[in-house]
C-alpha cells in the first residue's frame, strides 16, 4: 500500500519569498496554513481521481477484450462497475474543499481541515484496493473465477462511493 504523500508539506516547501514575507503579517499565517491544507487536499483528491481513472481505463480494456472475443455474458456487470468507478472518480475530483475562502477561514477549525485531509488520505488507500481488484479481474478472465472477481470489484466500487459519501460528515463535524 502506498504511503499517503504529504502534499501539505510539499506546498509549504515551495512557498516563494513574497509568501514567506506575508506569513509574518498577524493572522495571515493561520490563513496560509489553511490555504496549504486546502491546496494539499485538492492535490490529494486529484491523485485519488487519477488513480481511479487508470483502473477505469483498464476495466474498459477488459470490456473491449471480452466483446472482441464474443464473451458478452459479463459486459453488463463490467459496465455497472465502470459506471461506479467513474462516479467515484468524479465525486472525488469535484468535492468541496471544506471552506469558502479568506473571510470564512477564520471560522474554520484547523482540526476540521486536518480531519478532512486525513479522510481524503484514506481514499488513497481505496485506490490500492481497487487496483488489486482489477488485477484479480484481469487474471480471472477466461477462468471460473471471473464471476467472483466481478462480484468483489462491484462490491468495492459500491463501498468506495459509500465511503466518499461519508465525507460530508467530516465536513460537518464539530
Amino acid at each position: 500500500m502506498d504511503k499517503t504523500p504529504d502534499y501539505n508539506q510539499q506546498i509549504q516547501d515551495n512557498e516563494n519569498a513574497v509568501e514567506k514575507f506575508l506569513s509574518q503579517i498577524p493572522g495571515f499565517q493561520g490563513y496560509r496554513a489553511k490555504e496549504h491544507r486546502r491546496d494539499a487536499d485538492k492535490l490529494l483528491r486529484l491523485t485519488v481521481a487519477q488513480r481511479v481513472d487508470e483502473q477505469w481505463r483498464r476495466l474498459t480494456e477488459i470490456q473491449r477484450q471480452l466483446a472482441a472475443s464474443g464473451d458478452f455474458q459479463y459486459l453488463d456487470d463490467l459496465e455497472a462497475i465502470a459506471i461506479r468507478l467513474r462516479t467515484f472518480s468524479d465525486q472525488v475530483r469535484t468535492a468541496s474543499y471544506g471552506y469558502a475562502g479568506f473571510f470564512d477561514a477564520l471560522k474554520v477549525d484547523e482540526a476540521a481541515l486536518a480531519s478532512l485531509y486525513e479522510f481524503d488520505g484514506q481514499l488513497l488507500a481505496l485506490t490500492d484496493q481497487i487496483r488489486q481488484a482489477v488485477d484479480r479481474l484481469e487474471q480471472a478472465v477466461g477462468t471460473d473465477e471471473l464471476p467472483n472477481a466481478l462480484r468483489d470489484l462491484l462490491t468495492l466500487a459500491r463501498q468506495s462511493i459509500e465511503v466518499f459519501n461519508r465525507r460530508e460528515e467530516v465536513l460537518l463535524a464539530d
